[in-house]
């Protein structure tokens, strides 16, 4: 049974990149075929992916808030298919295999227990996203024990530019490379962590969506 992983998408190539390496790390570790879908910015779009997959087919939104894109523009591109052999898997985060993730990008990039955290998402206005990102904050939280501060790269508040400090690390909640990781790159802090990535964890993530909703792909 296939899988399709679907991004936002961006024109940075890194973005693109580290999609991919997810991908093919979810191939080899589920051991199916693995294609990549984009909703915005760049192709293929999960329509066009989707179009040169034969049989079932699990869509992965790779997403760590369950904002417009997951809960109406992709399930509106998969019904477009007219295919009743495909099924939407839920988005990515927040969930506690990410946090393990930003952990391990919070220290590599100097953390340490004590420092001050404040988690930067790229923003949103839908509140359920901005939901989920302030679960993802408790969660990294109950991983450094401390309480980070949630904020946003840009559309909400609170502005990571506005909360964060000299002394601070910013925790990006964010997939891949970009636009908004570059905006973060530019702020005086004492560290800024690499985006979440295709960490390992994520990996396991995503192959447990795969198999959860593919007991539900119904016949073609």
């Amino acid at each position: 049974m296939n899988l399709l992983l679907v991004a936002h998408g961006t024109r940075d190539p890194a973005g693109p990149r580290v999609v991919e390496r997810l991908a093919a790390a979810a191939a080899e570790r589920l051991g199916v075929p693995v294609r990549v879908g984009y909703v915005d910015v760049i192709g293929p779009t999960a329509a066009e992916a989707l179009e040169s997959l034969d049989g079932p087919v699990v869509v992965v939104p790779a997403f760590l808030a369950a904002g417009y894109h997951v809960r109406t523009d992709l399930p509106g591109q998969i019904a477009a298919c007219g295919r009743p052999d495909v099924v939407l898997a839920p988005a990515l985060g927040p969930a506690p295999k990410l946090v393990e993730a930003m952990r391990t990008r919070l220290d590599a990039a100097g953390w340490r227990p004590g420092k001050r955290i404040v988690l930067s998402a790229a923003g949103s206005s839908d509140a359920r996203a901005l939901a989920d990102v302030r679960v993802a904050a408790r969660l990294l939280g109950r991983r450094c024990g401390q309480w980070p501060v949630p904020s946003f790269v840009t559309t909400a508040a609170p502005a990571t530019a506005e909360v964060c400090g000299p002394a601070d690390f910013i925790a990006p909640y964010l997939l891949a490379p970009g636009l908004f990781h570059r905006r973060l790159a530019e702020l005086p802090v004492a560290g800024l962590a690499e985006p979440i990535g295709d960490h390992p964890a994520v990996v396991r993530l995503v192959a447990r969506r795969y198999r959860q909703a593919r007991r539900v792909v119904p016949a073609a």
